[in-house]
């Protein structure tokens, strides 16, 4: 059986700020279990709800060297849904509201936090076939491996794998101070190492030392070879492209499932889904304040209010939208300010038409997904996107650009084939997005029978965490066939 450990710094239900915890929370489960023991490592935050905390046990306790400082390290565990998950515990590191804050603090944390993963390993008593990090914050694992670690035996012979989920976010920071953070000798600090533009990179020297990147989906493993979507790293990315794989995210089928959703007031299935999607698209325009008929076309956005997420298209052509009497549009996020303030600009100026929902609500997000006739995400890059994976399975036809998981996930409507399980458009351009959400919106109310094809094959889709599960597999028994 091979072991592996799945090494991240956030996973559902424990500790969630994004997608990364919904992969690390969902993706363990799916893995043969006569074939795998698939373990989750995490950070033990002092934010983590006091309900999941109660249910860890101590392990044991060490002090770690890190650089010059000695640290504490305590090991908490539970089980939860079949798997084993393990908690670094330090308070000077993993106190606050926030699992990430500063950059200059977080460099120094999740030092810690890669070293401690692989200092504890002896301590709980497994040693892996392979570590699977994820993101800039694991990215040490793999450079520590090579270090200090690499004279003793047991730490011999394990492979890693680094996820990339976001290359935008990469753990830039001095190179002086990060030495005298890390430990780690000058000679890993070069140009063909953890050094990129004057800095020390952490996601470098992951990319850098892992046996095998993997991104979140293949249109993102080839775009991130290019300058525009590269971050800076495309050089290093196209040198080792013979180890780069693309495998597409997956959702929880057992958890987004619109026939027992409890969130939902009127629950379908394929079969079942014509009245009871107008049942609560007319429930949600009144919770809401919008004004309510079922052929109004209600688009649905669920997401953070930043700007990779396309949001200035948006803003350019939304008086435009509204100027459609029957164009409805339900925002719900957090995140930069202006975006935040542009929709609460748009809701006061249209408010039988915009509602602006600047918080999060799982409650609420649900029934946007079950209620709204289409879902818009122009993103100016999305290495994979859940929401249309989401919108797909509850039959909200999804309007997407074409980049990174959105192209992978989405197929465009084509109506002479009667194919398609949403809309799409290529470049990054507010005037073609919407010309495709007209095109979109003229099929809703001129050919309601292709309308239900798409969102009927838009829900018989599979994009469950079985299938992307069988290709980890697959990686897995790439890298370490002798076992």
């Amino acid at each position: 059986m091979k072991k592996v450990l799945f090494a991240t710094s956030e996973a559902v239900p424990f500790i969630k700020t994004g997608g990364l915890a919904d992969v690390a929370g969902s993706l363990p489960r799916y893995f043969n279990k006569d074939e795998f023991d698939v373990r989750v490592i995490v950070p033990k935050y002092m934010c983590i709800e006091q309900r999941w905390k109660d249910k860890m046990e101590y392990v044991n306790h060490f002090y770690m060297d890190l650089s010059w400082r000695q640290q504490y390290v305590g090991i908490l565990q539970t089980r939860y849904k079949g798997i084993t998950y393990y908690f670094i515990d330090n308070e000077y590191y993993f106190a606050g509201f926030s699992p990430y804050g500063y950059i200059h603090e977080d460099i120094e944390k999740f030092a810690f936090y890669s070293k401690a993963v692989l200092s504890c390993l002896k301590v709980i008593d497994f040693r892996p076939d392979i570590i699977h990090c994820n993101d800039w914050e694991t990215a040490l694992i793999p450079v520590y491996l090579k270090d200090s670690f690499s004279n003793d035996e047991f730490y011999r012979g394990i492979k890693t794998v680094i996820s990339i989920h976001n290359l935008k976010f990469q753990g830039r920071w001095d190179i002086k101070k990060t030495k005298d953070i890390t430990g780690l000798s000058a000679d890993f600090f070069k140009p063909d190492k953890l050094e990129a533009y004057g800095d020390a990179n952490y996601l470098k020297g992951g990319i850098a030392y892992s046996d095998i990147i993997a991104t979140v989906s293949k249109t993102y493993s080839e775009e991130i070879k290019t300058p525009y979507f590269g971050e800076g790293l495309d050089g290093l990315i196209k040198a080792r492209q013979g180890s780069l794989y693309g495998i597409i995210n997956g959702i929880d089928y057992e958890s987004y499932n619109p026939l027992t959703d409890p969130y939902i007031p009127h629950k379908y299935g394929v079969s079942s889904f014509k009245w009871s999607r107008v049942k609560n698209k007319i429930k949600l325009q009144e919770k809401l304040g919008l004004d309510v008929g079922k052929n109004k076309f209600l688009i649905g956005i669920v997401s953070r209010l930043t700007e990779q997420k396309g949001f200035d298209l948006i803003g350019a052509v939304m008086d435009d939208l509204c100027s459609n009497q029957d164009l409805q549009m339900i925002v719900l996020g957090t995140g930069e300010e202006q975006y935040e303030n542009m929709f609460r600009h748009y809701e006061w100026k249209y408010p039988k038409q915009i509602k602006a929902c600047i918080y999060f609500s799982e409650e609420l997000s649900r029934e946007m997904y079950a209620a709204s006739d289409a879902f818009l995400m122009p993103s100016l890059f999305e290495p994979c996107g859940l929401s249309q994976l989401i919108s797909l399975r509850y039959g909200c036809v999804p309007i997407v650009r074409e980049t990174g998981g959105l192209k992978d996930t989405v197929e465009p409507y084509n109506e002479y084939e009667k194919t398609g399980t949403g809309f799409s458009f290529t470049n990054y351009n507010a005037n073609d997005m919407l010309s495709v959400i007209y095109y979109a919106r003229s099929i809703y109310i001129e050919k309601k029978r292709d309308w239900n094809k798409i969102i009927e094959r838009g829900m018989k889709k599979d994009f469950s965490w079985e299938k992307s599960a069988k290709e980890y597999e697959a990686l897995y028994n790439m890298l370490t066939p002798w076992l």
